[in-house]
C-alpha cells in the first residue's frame, strides 16, 4: 500500500495470528481491508483520515463497553469504512443499509464453508 505508514499491532489476545504476525479471521475482513486500501490509492482518502475516523469509531466502541480484545477490530474497520464513503459521497448511506441487509440475508441462508451468493431478492 503506497504512502500507508506499517502500523505496529498490539499484543491483543482476540487477534488472530500465525508466525507472530497478525491474519484475517474471516474472508470478510480481507475484502474490507482491500476496500479499503483500493479507495485510499484511488485518493478517496488520505491515511490520515483513515486513521482519525478508525480511531474515532474504535473510541466510541469502546465508550460503549467495548473490552478492545482484538476480537470486533474489523468491525470497527468496517463501520469506519463505511462512514468515510458516505462522508465522501461515494456511496449513498442507504445504499451501504441496503447492501449490508443483502450480505446478512444471503449469509444466514448459506450453508457455512460454502460461498455467499449475492441474489437479487436480498436486495429487496
Amino acid at each position: 500500500m503506497k504512502g500507508a505508514p506499517r502500523t505496529p499491532f498490539p499484543d491483543l489476545p482476540g487477534l488472530p495470528r500465525e508466525d507472530e504476525e497478525p491474519v484475517f479471521a474471516a474472508p470478510w475482513q480481507a475484502q474490507a481491508f482491500a476496500m479499503t486500501l483500493a479507495l485510499y490509492d484511488k485518493g478517496l482518502f488520505t491515511w490520515g483520515e483513515w486513521a482519525s475516523l478508525l480511531g474515532e469509531e474504535i473510541k466510541k466502541a469502546q465508550q460503549e463497553g467495548d473490552p478492545d480484545l482484538g476480537d470486533t477490530y474489523y468491525h470497527h474497520w468496517l463501520k469506519a469504512l463505511e462512514r468515510l464513503v458516505a462522508e465522501k459521497g461515494a456511496a449513498e448511506p442507504e445504499a451501504l443499509a441496503r447492501s449490508r441487509e443483502a450480505w446478512k440475508r444471503a449469509a444466514e441462508r448459506t450453508p457455512h464453508g460454502t460461498p455467499i451468493v449475492l441474489e437479487g431478492k436480498d436486495f429487496s
